[in-house]
This record gives C-alpha cells, structure tokens and sequence, in this order.
C-alpha cells in the first residue's frame, strides 16, 4: 500500500509519520470444503536506520510508520536524550526508512558498545542492563478488572493487527483509559514508538501502565524503567532476567493476563484483587 506523508510543525522541528503498515496479498486458504483464494493483507517490514548528527547509530528491521516517534523514543529510551527540545532538526529520509536527527548539542558521540538483544525484529540497545537504576516510587493501583478491560481496548485498538495479524501492539494507559497505543513488528519497536510519541505530544510517561502484546523480557523492562511505568502488562510471559529487574526496580509484572486470569510475578502490591493490597 502506498504511504500518504504527513508533514507536523513541532516547534523547530518537522515530524513526519507515514500511513502504511501493511501489503496487499494473495493467498489461499485450505480447509474444510474446497480451496478459496482471498485478496488479503500481510505486515509490512523494513531495514530502518537512525542517524544522529549525521552519524548511522542504529539498524534495525521493523513496521516502516510511526518512524519520527520511533526514532525520538529509541534516543530517549536510550538515554541519548532527555526531551524533544533538544533536537534540532528531525526528518524522514527520501528512501522513506531512515530517520534523520539533528541534535542541538553537536558533540553526540555514537556509543561502541552495542548489545543485539532478544526482541523479535532484531533490536539493538546500547543501554548495560547490569547498570542500577533507583526503584520506581509509585502509589498507583489497579484492579484486575481493570486490567483486563485495557488489554480488550488494546486489541480493540490495534488497526494493523486487526487486517493483517502479524505485528506487536503497546498501549500508555491509566487504569480507566488508553492514552497512547502503537502497533510495529518488533514488541521493543513498539515501546520506543510510545515514548516518541509522548516526548513529542507532551504527555508524560511517569506513573503510567504499560500493556503490551509480547513477551517481557528484559530490554523491555528497562524501556519500561526509562518511561517510569511501574506496572507492566502481557498477554504472555516474562523471562527471569526480567523479573529479576523488575524486582529490583519496584516494577509490577502480571503477564498471561486474560479476561479471567493473570499472574503476578513481581511487587503483587499494586493490584487489587478482592479490594484488598
């Protein structure tokens, strides 16, 4: 599907999003009764690169949208950055699958350790996991009914997947409400989107619930530590390093959350089930 470019005045800086995602396709379906050919849909998936003052800092496949809120989340996600104020200048290459950033501070220095990381979709990180982080401090409480209706909205929400299945979802919520959700092929893509997304439309990110699709594994945990959510939430499961951060990062984990079931495997404090911590 041809992208429609979308240009959007951000103080000094020129943010671009792109309407695609998905490919038209044929294929057949075998079952019961005779063989049916049906025009579908399949997710699109590009090599992408952010550049940072001219220097390629990282490559990556993932869904070709959302790439001006990716590559802001991705810096800021990686400690690159702190806010969007200090880029100078953003813009989406001709190719339409790298990001150009131009930074006020034009002493930037591409970092020389890199880490591929376990994400689906081949995410990188320059972040050390081993670092210490200070425990999140939060008073935010949720019930389990509650976080089964933000994990309904987020498939409700999720535009891409309902057409061509396929790719990951995320969604910034508060107990009662979706504020933020993207869609990418990688579950870590999808995290750097919601931060880009926040920085640049002044949301903050602090004191929110994060609620994804995919697996939490580590390099999510510490995305999720850098936007400052002390609840993190999955249909599916999370791995033992990142149980252990989250223990130590005062971070709630329920995963194989259903509309009747989930587990909680770290800091159980914050949901309340029965109406009782």
């Amino acid at each position: 599907m041809s992208g429609r470019w979308l240009v959007a005045g951000h103080g000094s800086q020129e943010v671009v999003t792109q309407e695609r995602g998905a490919q038209p396709v044929k294929y057949i379906t075998v079952g019961v009764g005779e063989p049916q050919a049906v025009d579908g849909w399949v997710v699109e998936e590009a090599q992408v690169c952010i550049s940072v003052n001219g220097q390629e800092l990282a490559t990556f496949m993932a869904s070709p949208r959302d790439l001006a809120q990716m590559a802001v989340g991705f810096l800021a996600n990686e400690g690159i950055i702190q806010s969007a104020a200090e880029i100078r200048h953003l813009r989406l290459a001709k190719s339409g699958t790298c990001v150009d950033v131009w930074l006020h501070d034009m002493n930037f220095e591409k970092p020389r350790k890199f880490i591929i990381t376990a994400g689906c979709g081949g995410g990188v990180t320059f972040d050390d996991l081993s670092q210490q982080h200070e425990p999140l401090v939060s008073d935010l409480t949720v019930t389990p009914e509650q976080l089964a209706h933000l994990m309904r909205e987020m498939h409700l929400g999720a535009e891409l997947y309902q057409r061509a299945r396929g790719i990951h979802t995320a969604v910034l919520a508060t107990p009662d409400e979706l504020l933020l959700q993207m869609e990418d092929i990688g579950r870590h893509n999808c995290l750097d989107k919601l931060r880009g997304a926040a920085l640049l439309g002044g949301l903050e990110t602090e004191g929110k619930i994060l609620v994804s699709s995919g697996r939490i594994s580590s390099e999510m945990i510490n995305k999720a530590r850098r936007l400052g959510t002390p609840i993190v939430c999955s249909r599916t499961s999370p791995t033992s390093l990142s149980v252990a951060l989250a223990e130590a990062w005062h971070i709630t984990i329920v995963a194989y959350l259903r509309q009747d079931r989930m587990r909680i495997y770290t800091h159980p404090e914050r949901v309340l089930v029965n109406g009782n911590q």
